[in-house]
């Protein structure tokens, strides 16, 4: 039985999808001492966390059982995503649930820097009433600045199109001059973003290279009268730049919803200056977005544990966010073409090779060679090795992998080849999916055949010549094996026999085989069995 782990506080109708998952134990608990987790983390498959439990390195150092951590919401600066990769636990988050939620929230800051909402509130309740003081600002016919072009980026800008706005963005991983139908303009760097625009919105994601891109150098750069509102990530600004910005009137204004430390202190930059709005991390705090981010992180995970389907992952940058059927029947393929080739490499592997033929594969070919690898190199190895962590381990240990992408057709149209080198010598398979949706082998070591590649198969490399199939069914009928499909090739004075078997070989038959001088080699995979295979 499944084991789940909720370490953070979950709305109700995530915790209510997770209890009534089939063989799933559910485990909560929210308040946690130090050491706790790791212990609990190690006895779980999965582990689900919003933003105040932190999975570190520690947590993942020894990962015992536990294959997942699935975050419910957009960032994971509270998840070591590095440790994690390393420990082969896969990271998945919701990036989608409180996209609509966040755009809102920034927009009710946006609205209420501009309008002195806050301070006008304030003013009123204590019985003041002095209008002009508190003057505003028309956002109709103004431009905004939007760093980062992705879901919430999006759907900010949509809604300041509603609002009669012009709509700049920078987004370094955008291409051309235009985005969202000619709509919103590109511009090249942040600087010229924060020049042009009078106010700016961040919705980046926080990496290495853009913690603290809006600093004094950016700011110094910014039209005057700019106003900048954060939703996004904290540690994206330099806090103390911008408040001094703001002090000195460079900036009209801030609308701040995220901070480099959470809470901030009571002696934070931000504090005192009126002109810069707080909120304490609100941004997908509504009944619907929490609901939401909750559903969808259960059901990544119960996914990912009970049918081996992965959407939103983290640390699996080249694997596309939804696999379609087809996709996840050639990942399968994939899978099951590395364990097959595996058993003809006991000795280990120097270089792998996974080449992807037709342009149907193309935007899965990154993600097919991680499954290749993760099945070639699994038995070589006793640490965990998955999809996850299958480059950092071929890496490790001085294993050149490579991607080949051919959008041609050759042969059947979408084919995966596998091409495995060790110590001079190398083997080379290849396979597909038919229509009928179960993986085919075609090719093995220059040997062709069309064969189901799934439950117990024997490789029988042998010297071509009369007798041969015989004594391979006589000595399995006589030790009780039945043969349940068979592909034969035969090349260059050699032989080669695929054979599926209704149960694995014994010993003894392959002893006896090996003993005849017709047989050259026998090698025995096994596979998932698969459907009508």
């Amino acid at each position: 039985m499944l084991r789940i782990l909720v370490a953070d506080k979950l709305a109700e109708e995530g915790l209510a999808l997770l209890r009534a998952a089939p063989n799933v134990e559910t485990v909560v608990q929210t308040e946690w001492k130090p050491g706790e987790l790791a212990a609990a983390a190690r006895q779980a498959d999965g582990v689900i966390v919003r933003s105040a439990v932190q999975i570190t390195a520690e947590t993942l150092a020894d990962p015992g059982r536990l294959r997942a951590v699935a975050r419910a919401g957009v960032g994971v600066d509270n998840i070591d995503v590095a440790a994690a990769t390393r420990a082969g636990v896969l990271v998945m988050n919701t990036p989608d649930a409180n996209t609509l939620s966040t755009a809102e929230h920034t927009w009710a800051l946006i609205l209420a820097m501009s309008r002195h909402v806050v301070s006008a509130c304030a003013h009123v309740r204590s019985g003041g009433w002095q209008r002009a003081k508190y003057q505003g600002a028309q956002l109709a016919g103004k431009t905004l600045g939007i760093v980062g072009l992705g879901r919430v980026g999006r759907a900010v800008a949509a809604r300041a199109l509603a609002f009669e706005m012009t709509v700049l963005a920078y987004d370094p991983f955008h291409r051309g001059t235009t985005a969202m139908d000619d709509r919103v303009r590109l511009v090249p760097t942040l600087g010229e973003l924060l020049e042009s625009c009078d106010y700016v919105s961040l919705h980046a994601a926080l990496t290495e290279q853009n913690r603290r891109m809006i600093d004094a150098d950016v700011l110094s750069r910014a039209r005057p009268g700019l106003r900048l509102i954060n939703c996004a990530r904290g540690d994206l600004v330099d806090e103390a730049a911008l408040a001094a910005a703001v002090r000195t009137g460079r900036l009209a204004g801030a609308a701040i919803d995220v901070y480099e430390t959470e809470p901030p202190g009571k002696d934070h930059p931000y504090f005192g200056l009126d002109a810069i709005v707080c909120t304490p991390h609100l941004g997908a705090s509504t009944v619907e977005a929490q609901s939401a981010v909750s559903v969808e992180a259960v059901q990544a995970m119960l996914d990912y544990l009970l049918r081996g389907q992965i959407r939103g992952a983290v640390n699996l940058a080249d694997l596309p966010r939804d696999l379609s059927p087809r996709d996840r029947a050639f990942a399968d393929l994939a899978t099951r073409l590395g364990t097959f080739l595996s058993v003809l490499c006991p000795q280990g592997v120097d270089r792998v090779t996974v080449t992807t033929w037709g342009d149907g594969l193309a935007h899965i070919a990154a993600a097919l060679r991680r499954y290749v690898l993760a099945a070639l190199l699994g038995p070589y190895f006793d640490n965990r090795i998955n999809i996850v962590n299958a480059d950092a381990v071929a890496a490790q240990h001085g294993i050149d992998t490579r991607l080949v992408t051919r959008t041609e057709a050759r042969g059947v149209t979408d084919h995966v080849e596998l091409r495995v080198e060790h110590a001079g010598a190398t083997h080379e398979a290849e396979a597909t999916v038919f229509v009928d949706g179960l993986p085919r082998l075609m090719r093995v070591d220059g040997y062709r055949m069309n064969i189901v590649a799934a439950g117990q198969m024997v490789l029988i490399f042998n010297d071509d010549r009369p007798g041969v199939i015989g004594l391979v069914g006589t000595v399995f009928g006589r030790h009780g094996v039945n043969i349940a499909d068979m592909a034969l090739s035969r090349h260059a004075q050699r032989a080669l026999m695929v054979l599926k078997l209704d149960a694995p070989p014994p010993g003894e038959a392959i002893a006896e085989l090996q003993r005849h001088e017709a047989i050259v080699a026998i090698h025995s995979a096994v596979l998932p069995v698969a459907t009508d295979a």
